[in-house]
């Protein structure tokens, strides 16, 4: 990239970076009360719901480690978006607007360990104080996974050290979070949507162009894979795909159910009609999205040709979008402003996703811990004061995690994953749906999910290598269900809810 073309992108970063940094001056005189800042008073319209809700969830990886999977492997890698789609659709069509009536209906509740707090009138306060250690434990690795992936981007593009790219990153996400809250990350949030999906559409379509005069097939088949298998979804690798592996990818889809940050967003959507808006908006946003995330993979692997990201020399291939931008700008348009504004896609994907844990991560810290379980007459300034400590804690020890430049992306990721929705994705479920579910099944399944995950992919239980690594099976699947039946069986050998808690249920379900 040439010395002029450079000072036009990291213009467009930073205009882009000040814009984020202005909204959250902007909403942070908003800011009354822990609702405000959690919650932005209920009161999000339907398309920056839908569009924050998509654009916390797909992060980083939906730019770097989607395409790049597939840029090495084929379009094998892409059940794994099947698996996303699924889930989100599921997630709006039934989680949304129940999970939205309960909170309200459960003594307005904030937070979801709030939430399930209130939803089995938990006394003692176990699950509200186990629910919240998940919380902190889990998105402290998610954290980490969005800040590696802004040093990866800030160190593909302008050449700058790895630590220093990382160290800039997360300063910015930090700042505007800190400031604003809620109101300033999910408008940050829309508006970073709302370019990832252009630059989404776009760059892929220009590239396919490019290279359709050489043939697609031809030109891959000079790239070291065959085009015929790697353009097959039952191939991965130039090998057969395995059940185990449509399995582990189909089943990210069951993540949804147990993402905090994804769930707040439904609980925060202002009426039924936003809510209905919502569901249209974010359903087409993800679709979209995905669809044209694995394109790339494959576009781009084409249109980068002759280099092979990965090889010896290149850079990972978890760059490929990044590569794609630099080389359509530079060397066949000479537009790097625009460069520098769809290489801003990229960062949009990992701080929407970032911003929105930190201030999850805050919540349950500040809301569920201190103020629910040790310091139940806080006021308000005092929960605002040591939410924003906990936002500047918690992304330095995510600063931390992300130091090692050789992080994977897509391994931070999907342990993250696995761990929310293994511990907390049948609870929400179950709670939502079976009035029989009980504060013991709940504990039960919260903590058997959670460490099912731990154990499955960081102990050496078989012979020196972990279970995962032996079956080739995402933790997700045994956490999942391991957790859903100890839900039930629990429940049902245990003593079943109050009345109370029963027409509480009743109310919501419309009985």
């Amino acid at each position: 990239m040439t010395g002029s073309t450079l000072v036009w992108v990291l213009i467009a970063f930073g205009v882009y970076l000040a814009g984020m940094i202005i909204i959250g001056a902007v909403f942070m005189k908003e800011n009354n009360s822990s609702e405000d800042y959690f919650l932005g008073g209920r009161n999000l319209n339907g398309f920056v719901a839908a569009l924050s809700a998509q654009a916390s969830d797909m992060s980083g990886w939906l730019l770097m480690g989607l395409p790049g999977s597939i840029y090495a492997l084929g379009t094998g890698q892409a059940w794994i978006g099947i698996g996303l789609f699924i889930g989100t659709v599921a997630n709006w069509l039934f989680i949304s607007g129940r999970l939205r009536k309960y909170t309200i209906r459960a003594n307005n509740s904030l937070t979801l360990p709030e939430y399930f707090k209130n939803r089995f009138h938990d006394e003692k306060q176990v699950l509200l104080g186990i629910s919240s250690v998940v919380i902190v434990i889990f998105f402290l690795v998610y954290t980490a996974s969005a800040l590696a992936s802004g040093g990866k981007l800030f160190n593909s593009m302008f050449g700058i050290d790895y630590h220093i790219a990382l160290t800039f990153g997360a300063l910015v996400i930090l700042l505007y979070t800190f400031m604003g809250g809620f109101l300033a990350v999910c408008t940050t949030d829309f508006i970073q949507g709302t370019l990832m999906l252009i630059a989404l559409l776009v760059i892929p379509i220009v590239a396919y162009f490019t290279v359709s005069a050489d043939g697609l097939a031809n030109v891959l088949n000079t790239t070291g894979v065959e085009a015929a298998s790697f353009t097959n979804i039952m191939q991965e690798g130039g090998k057969p795909i395995t059940a185990v592996s449509i399995i582990s990818s189909l089943a990210w889809g069951l993540g949804y159910f147990g993402m905090p940050h994804i769930l707040v967003r439904f609980m925060a959507i202002k009426d039924e009609k936003e809510l209905k808006k919502s569901k249209l908006v974010g359903i087409v946003w993800v679709f979209l999205s995905l669809l044209f995330a694995c394109i790339i993979g494959v576009v781009g692997r084409a249109y980068l040709a002759p280099d092979i990201l990965g090889s010896e020399g290149q850079v990972s291939t978890e760059n490929v979008f990044i590569e794609m931008i630099k080389k359509m700008f530079t060397e066949h348009y000479a537009l790097p402003f625009l460069a520098g504004i769809f290489l801003c896609a990229i960062l949009a994907a990992i701080m929407s996703t970032a911003d929105s844990q930190l201030l999850v991560t805050a919540s349950a810290v500040a809301e569920d811990l201190y103020k629910g379980i040790f310091k139940k007459d806080a006021d308000e300034k005092s929960v605002l004061k040591l939410s924003r400590i906990v936002v500047v804690v918690v992304a330095i020890i995510a600063y931390i995690i992300a130091w090692n430049p050789d992080s994977s992306v897509m391994t931070l990721v999907s342990d993250a994953w696995a761990g929310f929705g293994a511990a907390f994705g049948p609870i929400v479920l179950l709670s939502l749906f079976w009035k029989r579910t009980n504060l013991e099944g709940a504990v039960a399944g919260i903590v058997s999910g959670a460490l099912v995950v731990i154990l499955w992919d960081y102990i050496p239980l078989a012979g020196g290598q972990t279970l995962g690594n032996v079956t080739g099976l995402y933790s997700l699947v045994p956490g999942f269900f391991i957790s859903l039946i100890l839900i039930i069986a629990v429940s049902l050998f245990t003593k079943e809810p109050s009345e109370e808690i029963i027409n509480e249920f009743n109310d919501v379900a419309g009985k």
